[in-house]
């Protein structure tokens, strides 16, 4: 089964600390370079994390569609054993005996529905943007580091 990956939010290409010559630059222009790329990295940070719960969110919801498929395939399983019991009375052997076959049929397919909608969901928990949270602690290490030179 072939899995759609959502694009990736690219980092945008921020200054490295050598590129500006901050010998010339003045107190407040060096703030107001701080500020914007600080005000850059917050909205791609935002933005990666909009695309990560997007992402779990899809497969949150793929997981629960396939649980309840499982559910409705069970059901007709239920049933078609019943069929097989009442098959089972009324006749001896060939009506039951099929509807039983058909019975397992149906709860194989539900075990595999069942199996499936379980890793969907939990490669979709817990719903937090674990590589944006990451993101923003490399960045606020970043930051401190740099603010104590």
């Amino acid at each position: 089964m072939a899995t759609h990956t959502e694009p990736r939010v690219q980092p945008v290409d921020a200054p490295s600390p050598g590129r500006f010559d901050t010998g010339s630059a003045s107190t407040a222009e060096l703030v107001t370079r701080m500020a914007d790329q600080v005000s850059t990295l917050v909205r791609d940070e935002l933005k990666l994390a909009q695309l990560e719960l997007t992402q779990k969110g899809k497969k949150a919801g793929l997981g629960a569609g396939m649980f309840g498929g499982a559910g409705v395939v069970a059901l007709y399983g239920v049933g078609a054993v019943v069929t097989a019991a009442i098959a089972a009375l009324a006749l001896v052997l060939p009506v039951w005996a099929s509807a039983l076959i058909v019975a397992v049929v149906l709860f194989a397919v539900a075990g595999v529905l069942a199996l499936t909608g379980k890793k969907e969901f939990q490669q979709a928990t817990p719903p937090v943007p674990a590589e944006a949270v990451d993101g923003v602690k490399r960045d606020i290490e970043t930051v401190k580091e740099r603010a104590h030179r």
